[in-house]
């Protein structure tokens, strides 16, 4: 059987930390029967500078051994308010994450893995790979809720919930909505291993 990852970057949103600090969060939708994930459909919110942190952390585990893809460049005049802008650089963050999931040296990265399939920020993430944490990095993806996990007691929570959750339910129904609806293409490319 043909191995497929389907990713994509969408659904931008602002959102405001107090009423002077505010950045844009993108959702990552994963739709996989790849053996490399244990989640074959997952859905998570990241900003930029998590994408940032992705690419230092994978280069750093390479140990130069490949090269990354680039990410779309830091504008230092990016508006929130600028719709051209954001779509730029959303385009940018899914052609980046296409090109990480075509190698299978950095599919095999935890940090990846819990970046696109976890609500963990990347304190947690780092942790949780280095085996600091009180729970697994498949227990760390199996959580997965939407929204992101402030303690570790609130991810040992909704570790106890059922494989089966409403973030499944809601990422298939995502999937499956931006496959009927809007240009398939420029939303989700599969990929082949």
């Amino acid at each position: 059987m043909q191995q497929l990852i389907s990713v994509w970057v969408r659904d931008p949103r602002i959102q405001k930390n107090d009423f002077w600090h505010a950045y844009i969060d993108y959702e990552i939708c994963l739709h996989t029967n790849s053996v490399c994930f244990t989640k074959k459909i997952s859905s998570v919110r990241r900003r930029y500078s998590e994408f940032v942190w992705l690419r230092q952390k994978l280069q750093a585990n390479a140990l130069l051994m490949i090269k990354l893809p680039d990410l779309p460049p830091k504008n230092p005049f990016f508006s929130l308010n600028n719709a051209q802008q954001i779509t730029d650089r959303m385009k940018g963050l899914q052609k980046f994450l296409e090109q990480i999931l075509q190698s299978p040296l950095l599919l095999s990265d935890s940090c990846l893995h819990l970046f696109l399939q976890s609500e963990l920020r990347v304190s947690r993430i780092e942790a949780c790979a280095a085996g600091k944490t009180s729970f697994s990095v498949a227990q760390a993806v199996q959580g997965n809720g939407l929204r992101r996990f402030h303690s570790e007691e609130d991810l040992q929570k909704d570790l106890c919930l059922s494989c089966d959750s409403d973030s499944d339910r809601y990422c298939n129904a995502a999937f499956w909505n931006v496959q009927t609806s809007g240009n398939k293409s420029h939303y989700c490319k599969s990929l082949q291993i």
